[in-house]
């Protein structure tokens, strides 16, 4: 039986999954106002008024053809523990503030780690700025010069370099965009980016690379939550002797945005470098942020109620769906795959209609386009594990007649 992300919830989770997405249906839609009314309508009036659209026209992704992006559904324990923090509001940079929310980040962190061979780390809202602090901590330790990726990277490794003032060097991919090695050349002054499950396709890179440059950083926004299989772990072997891993938990741990963290072979010596103080602070600000919130509480709460085990039975099944849909593409000779999918991206296309043509002729939420080689492909990526695969490919059929 497939062991879905809701279907393992309690009544109780249930019934308030239902009790939100039934909101709208009770509410008409209120105009919103084009300009800053002077008197409030009130916020019983206000809720009723914005549930049409905020809950009305949102994407469900947890839907059974919601197949088309990095970004998962998520339970209810998280919605829960979001509103503890909307609620508390604390400030992780003052401790008196927060005495409780940095000691949990530190448990979530310290949970988390040893997955990937780091020894600790900290929260920051997503992977951009995960993979900004770990290239930055690479040129304050290792005087780096410049930043090196394979032309599939995320564009958040340039943008890192750009910021930072570093030189920015890509290198080709091979057929199946994995980086090309024998156009690395020397990385005796370089910081070394390689990508586990790259944006449109779901690449890893060789992630054994670590000895060959100045520092090396992990982009495992998307695929790094496969460390915590047994069955997929080996996917990303050689990690662990990386200088620093980025993680978004709002993806593969299915968090509520803004979700994620970066890690460290050397916590203490990245943390150091990465410091500030100041005559408001009681403790050094770490990191890229200033003022950070509690993020850590829904994850904490997520992994304490799953376990290992739960967290990687839905990343199993979600594997398991881009398989499976990758199976049935492969078998009708009027479709093409790109490639077996590796981390759960599966790209396609249609031998006779144009992949943008065919994407529209598809349910909203199920397929989104990629361009690979200059070309336009279908783009699948296995985020949900309530996905129907037998539903979504029945859509294909219909769509390619």
């Amino acid at each position: 039986m497939k062991d879905a992300a809701f279907e393992l919830n309690d009544t109780m989770g249930n019934a308030s999954l239902r009790e939100a997405l039934s909101w709208h249906e009770r509410h008409p839609e209120r105009p919103i106002p084009p300009a800053l009314p002077e008197d409030g309508i009130g916020e019983q009036a206000t809720l009723d008024g914005l549930a049409a659209a905020v809950l009305g026209q949102a994407r469900g992704l947890d839907s059974p053809l919601a197949f088309a992006h990095m970004d998962p559904p998520t339970p209810w324990i998280s919605w829960i523990t979001t509103l503890w923090n909307a609620r508390l509001n604390q400030n992780l940079l003052h401790p008196d503030t927060a005495p409780a929310a940095r000691d949990l980040e530190a448990q979530v962190i310290q949970w988390l780690s040893p997955f990937f061979g780091m020894n600790g780390g900290h929260m920051v809202p997503g992977s951009t700025v995960a993979n900004i602090t770990g290239i930055w901590a690479a040129r304050e330790l290792r005087k780096v010069e410049e930043v090196v990726a394979s032309a599939s990277a995320h564009l958040s490794v340039r943008k890192a370099a750009h910021l930072l003032g570093l030189r920015y060097r890509s290198v080709d991919v091979d057929a199946a965009g994995v980086m090309d090695v024998s156009s690395l050349g020397d990385l005796s002054k370089s910081c070394l980016v390689l990508t586990a499950g790259t944006t449109s396709v779901g690449a890893v890179d060789p992630l054994k690379l670590q000895a060959k440059a100045a520092w090396t950083h992990e982009d495992a926004a998307w695929a790094g939550p496969l460390r915590l299989s047994q069955r997929h772990a080996a996917v990303l072997d050689g990690i662990e002797a990386a200088d620093s891993v980025a993680v978004s938990a709002h993806k593969w741990l299915f968090q509520p945005k803004e979700s994620a963290f970066v890690l460290f072979r050397d916590a203490n010596a990245a943390h150091q470098a990465l410091s500030f103080g100041g005559g408001y602070l009681a403790v050094p600000n770490v990191g890229l942020l200033g003022s950070h919130g509690a993020n850590a509480v829904p994850l904490l709460a997520t992994l304490w109620a799953w376990g290992r085990n739960g967290v990687a039975r839905r990343v199993e099944q979600c594997m398991q769906n881009a398989s499976d849909f990758a199976d049935r593409i492969a078998g009708n000779s009027g479709l093409e795959l790109w490639a077996r999918p590796v981390t759960g991206v599966v790209a396609w296309r249609s031998r006779t209609i144009p992949a943008d043509i065919l994407q529209a002729r598809l349910p909203a939420g199920s397929t989104s386009l990629t361009v690979l080689n200059g070309e336009k492909w279908l783009r699948n990526v296995a985020a949900n594990p309530n996905v129907d695969i037998a539903a979504l490919y029945d859509e294909v059929l219909k769509a390619t007649v």
